[in-house]
């Protein structure tokens, strides 16, 4: 059974880049696109995915945030911080972890065993 994907970034080229990257996957579609957290949240409540991706610095609503109220709407949704920051200790803190990974832009190539790992065919 297919998994869904949405994705949430700001950045053009990284919702593009992400998109070639499910494309290539025969178990992962990307079910929606947003720029930023708000709109994640609209296209999740619409589209209802297996898994979230975010990006953390987002206008209008942060992955942060977004992730804060996508686990009150959607509590067994796995949500991936996706973040050009390597630590994030001084943003979050361990008690208020409401994403189930943290992953590095740098790290992309591993994007994939993250996903396979929360949302498993």
């Amino acid at each position: 059974m297919t998994k869904t994907v949405l994705v949430a970034d700001d950045s053009a080229i990284i919702r593009k880049m992400l998109c070639r990257v499910f494309e290539a996957e025969e178990d992962y579609d990307l079910c929606a696109e947003a720029t930023n957290g708000q709109e994640a949240i609209e296209l999740a409540l619409k589209h209802r995915p297996d898994l979230i991706i975010l990006d953390l610095s987002m206008p209008v609503l942060n992955g942060i945030d977004a992730a804060r109220e996508l686990k009150k709407l959607m509590p067994s949704v796995p949500i991936i911080l996706f973040t050009q920051y390597s630590d994030l200790s001084h943003i979050i803190s361990r008690h208020d972890l409401i994403v189930d990974r943290i992953v590095s832009k740098a790290d992309h190539e591993d994007l994939m065993v993250h996903v396979r790992a929360l949302a498993p065919v």
